[in-house]
């Protein structure tokens, strides 16, 4: 099935308004269900905001609904639209969209399989144009993301197992090796765009430790015990500077990418429930976190803050200033040669620095 994901122009958008009643909570979960007919306990599978910043995917016990966001100057319009191809694909668990917006995964609970659309830059998923769709391919979707250059796309299942799709040519590529007693969970890929690394979480006898794959080979070359707390989600920066790794008690903690340390602990921020996405600020180093009890969290990280553009060109220009300053000062306090041309009365040096030399007063048995 081939064609375009893009929105016509004469598409539908119904528009959600929020709730005028001040004692109940005005939360965008809350109106998603009511708009998809979704039960006031049920908990949403998963979401997914586009690259773009201003829509997201929702996981419905029948399918997906998109959403737009309208910024205001007062608040922000929620649209829902019209997306027959993703309305009756059936409860969908895990979905992720590639980095560029270009491509659209989404991984089924009960339906085990998993489907890969091809989108415009503009993410409006109007209409499928599906590149892979594998039936059966996991038991259950544990997690899946797709790689930087949108190549690649590793999925998770409950089961332990682990594989790798060729996007492009719609099927699978290999299975990440593990041991019998090892369970792969979450998974995400290196975003910083000079590491083709891919990042899991591995689950054996009860302690989770970091693993890291080189895609260019599908080896394990190394693994790190990060959070020591069996992990609920993995996320990574837009930069891929930091990873962080939120547990099932509430606690989570970034860790930089480079060093494999931990920078930065937040413990009971969540309390006692499991946290079930983090996602990264774009601009700030900043996380929101969420959870079922105690909704979205956000979170200033405690690590070394980035350079900013007029930062550094306020460092180059000190730099020229304090080099300007110091030839002045060289200049004003060196000798002679530099206060060139000569003075007036200052002597010069004589060519000929040898004194004459009477041959006749030369030996001549003088031994040279």
């Amino acid at each position: 099935m081939r064609g375009e994901l893009g929105a016509t122009r004469g598409e539908e958008e119904r528009e959600l308004i929020l709730p005028s009643e001040p004692r109940e909570r005005a939360t965008c979960a809350a109106w998603i269900r009511r708009r998809t007919a979704a039960s006031s306990w049920a908990p949403i599978p998963a979401v997914r905001g586009a690259p773009s910043g201003d829509e997201f995917v929702c996981a419905t016990k029948n399918g997906c609904k998109l959403f737009k966001l309208v910024y205001q100057e007062f608040g922000v319009r929620i649209l829902s639209r019209e997306t027959p191809p993703l309305e009756s694909v059936g409860l969908q668990k895990c979905l992720a969209f590639s980095t560029d917006g270009t491509k659209f995964a989404m991984g089924g609970e009960f339906c085990f399989d998993v489907s890969i659309g091809r989108a415009s830059q503009n993410i409006t998923l109007a209409s499928m144009n599906v590149c892979l769709d594998e039936p059966r391919a996991h038991k259950s979707f544990r997690d899946m993301d797709i790689s930087l250059d949108s190549e690649f796309l590793v999925s998770t299942s409950t089961d332990g197992s682990a594989r790798i799709w060729k996007i492009n040519d719609g099927a699978p590529l290999t299975n990440l090796t593990r041991n019998s007693n090892e369970k792969i969970e979450c998974c995400r890929f290196s975003r910083d765009g000079t590491k083709p690394f891919l990042f899991c979480t591995i689950e054996k006898n009860g302690k989770v430790v970091t693993a890291v794959w080189d895609i260019s080979t599908w080896n394990r070359i190394g693994y790190k015990r990060l959070l020591g707390k069996p992990v609920s989600v993995l996320s990574i920066s837009l930069d891929g500077k930091y990873l962080a790794l939120g547990s099932n008690d509430g606690d989570f903690c970034v860790a930089e990418v480079k060093k494999m340390e931990i920078s930065h602990w937040s413990k009971k921020i969540h309390l006692g429930t499991r946290i079930s996405s983090i996602e990264f600020c774009p601009t700030e180093r900043v996380v929101i976190s969420t959870s079922s009890q105690w909704g979205p969290m956000v979170t200033k990280l405690n690590v070394p803050g980035d350079w900013k553009e007029w930062q550094i060109y306020l460092v180059l220009l000190s730099l020229f200033l304090a080099s300007a300053i110091l030839c002045y000062i060289f200049y004003e306090n060196s000798d002679s040669f530099w206060n060139f041309p000569l003075g007036r009365h200052q002597p010069a040096k004589p060519w000929n620095t040898f004194k004459p030399i009477d041959p006749s007063q030369i030996p001549d048995d003088q031994d040279w």
